[in-house]
């Protein structure tokens, strides 16, 4: 997916979450006993979407780790050829601070003081573009009955002025992701909820992920990403055509012998 032209995206703006599944049995069912590498239990997909383009940009399947996520927003990072985004969101998992700082942070080294002792290390520090909010939801008898946004890098009025640019966004949210979220487990009956289809086996529950969330973006048309064209009619786009990326709908046949690696 990043290996050949017209890429990166034209990406934005970007959301992040995890969406669990399991592998063999649930957490709650592993024994104590089991070896660490059994490769059973809980299994999350931590997934960058560009909400505008409805582009899955990057998604690291596994635990729900703190270093999963510095790997999702690393490769986020990287896939968007290293752009500052102008609102990124996510729920309030504290792992997600740490991990877009890491990415997007400057370095900060302290200047030597010439006075005894250790010297201070080298810190992070958000660079004035970036623009980082969280969605606080509290629930009442399971039900959502207040959403709150909470920023974390930036300023309110930058806050306000990214929701004012954006094509989609009018509050800070995580709806567009949480929304392909359950299109994904339409398309992968390995994570319905309930049912007898989940996985058996870690490393094909995470062939199965990569093939649905990648293969969404170029064969999937997406009803909302549709334009009218010059002769009146509409024209069905996926997230890879509204994002730059190709100008057509894929056929799975086309997904699945494309080489991945395009040598010259």
């Amino acid at each position: 997916m990043t290996n050949w032209s017209p890429f990166p995206p034209r990406t934005r703006e970007a959301q992040f979450d995890e969406k669990w599944a399991f592998v063999a049995k649930k957490e709650k069912r592993c024994s104590p006993d089991e070896p660490a590498d059994a490769r059973k239990g809980d299994h999350w997909d931590h997934v960058a979407f560009d909400p505008e383009h409805r582009l899955v940009v990057a998604v690291v399947p596994g635990k729900r780790t703190a270093g999963n996520v510095g790997s999702l927003v690393r490769e986020f990072r990287r896939r968007t050829g290293g752009r500052m985004m102008g609102l990124i969101t996510t729920d309030e998992y504290a792992p997600y601070r740490e991990a877009i700082l890491g990415a997007y942070g400057e370095v900060v080294t302290p200047p030597r003081t010439g006075r005894p002792g250790r010297p201070r290390k080298p810190y992070r520090v958000p660079p004035g573009g970036l623009v980082y909010a969280t969605v606080h939801k509290t629930r009442r008898r399971g039900r959502v009955v207040e959403v709150e946004m909470r920023t974390v890098f930036g300023t309110a009025e930058q806050v306000a002025g990214a929701l004012a640019r954006s094509a989609v966004s009018r509050s800070v949210n995580t709806s567009f992701v949480e929304r392909q979220n359950g299109t994904d487990r339409n398309c992968n009956a390995r994570k319905v909820r309930k049912t007898y289809c989940f996985s058996k086996d870690w490393e094909v529950h995470q062939a199965v992920t990569y093939f649905t969330l990648y293969s969404y973006n170029f064969c999937w048309p997406v009803r909302t990403l549709g334009v009218r064209g010059e002769d009146g009619r509409w024209r069905r786009r996926t997230p890879a055509m509204a994002a730059g990326l190709t100008d057509h709908v894929w056929s799975i046949s086309e997904w699945l012998t494309l080489p991945a690696v395009q040598r010259k």
